[in-house]
């Protein structure tokens, strides 16, 4: 699933190349790729309106429309974004937008797990995408220590759930969480209630890290994922721990370990990040 970085790189990808373009017209080849409102309208909105600005919110992003309209696209496990030149080949194409400038937006997804919203005029994004509301702390605008231990206060979950949490902080998943809490030397199986001041405030700063270096490398591609102009991200052949399950840690050597957590994969270094939990859990032990 596309997290923050990719979410995010996508975001700055359209915001180079969309506003001031209008759509002329739109085809929804999936009417269930269509959130809000029925697809039939959804296509009779959003023509005549001109692209304004872009915003991200979790791995939401938030189209600004001319008339104080707007648009939502969740790409959730498959999704992409993607301006191509007209007439083009498209994989997948489930919502196809036709625009004044001669090119289209396609939003393509294989597995039809992604939604696109209409926002009309005077409606606010949480009136139409509820889950907006319900998001946590943006981590790239001023994560703290503070904001994580008002967030896990009293959480008996593994930090690794809770980072996955959005509702604690938006727009973390699997990958990032292994590589955040490995730069920041906390076991994924600790409870998240039980971490530290210092603690806290370390993994603050290495979430920060973590999905600016993430953005600078394009956001990772494992299988489907590409930014707007069909690029592959990089990160995943920088990644500390996630995926690298039995290979020497780049920083000590120690096998790297991959346990499941509430049904996900957890990465992470056993030298690194030590935890009695996590030793049990690895022997077979009751943790």
């Amino acid at each position: 699933m596309p997290e923050l970085p990719e979410v995010e790189t996508v975001r700055r990808g359209l915001l180079m190349d969309l506003p001031g373009d209008t759509v002329l017209r739109v085809q929804v080849l999936r009417p269930d790729s269509i959130g809000c409102p029925g697809w039939r309208e959804f296509c009779r909105a959003m023509a005549g309106h001109t692209f304004q600005g872009i915003g991200r919110r979790g791995k939401y992003l938030l189209f600004d429309l001319d008339r104080h309209a707007g648009l939502v696209v969740h790409l959730r496990m498959s999704g992409r974004l993607l301006l191509r030149e007209a007439p083009a080949p498209a994989s997948h194409l489930r919502v196809r937008m036709i625009l004044s400038s001669g090119r289209e937006l396609h939003f393509e997804d294989m597995r039809v797990f992604g939604r696109l919203w209409y926002v009309r005029p005077g409606q606010s994004w949480e009136a139409v995408v509820p889950a907006l509301a319900e998001l946590g702390a943006e981590p790239l605008d001023g994560l703290s220590g503070a904001q994580l231990a008002a967030a896990f206060a009293r959480k008996s979950q593994p930090v690794k759930s809770a980072l996955l949490d959005q509702r604690l902080v938006a727009g973390i998943g699997n990958i990032y969480a292994d590589e955040c809490l490995f730069r920041a030397g906390i076991n994924p199986l600790r409870p998240a209630g039980d971490l530290r001041p210092g603690e806290l405030d370390r993994l603050a700063s290495c979430i920060q890290q973590v999905l600016t270096e993430a953005i600078d490398l394009g956001g990772s591609t494992l299988r489907d994922y590409t930014d707007s102009r069909g690029v592959n991200g990089n990160y995943q052949e920088e990644s500390w721990v996630y995926g690298r399950a039995g290979e020497p840690c780049r920083s000590c050597g120690t096998p790297v370990t991959r346990v499941k957590l509430a049904g996900r994969s957890a990465h992470f270094c056993s030298r690194c990040q030590p935890c009695k939990r996590a030793r049990a859990r690895i022997s077979g032990r009751r943790a």
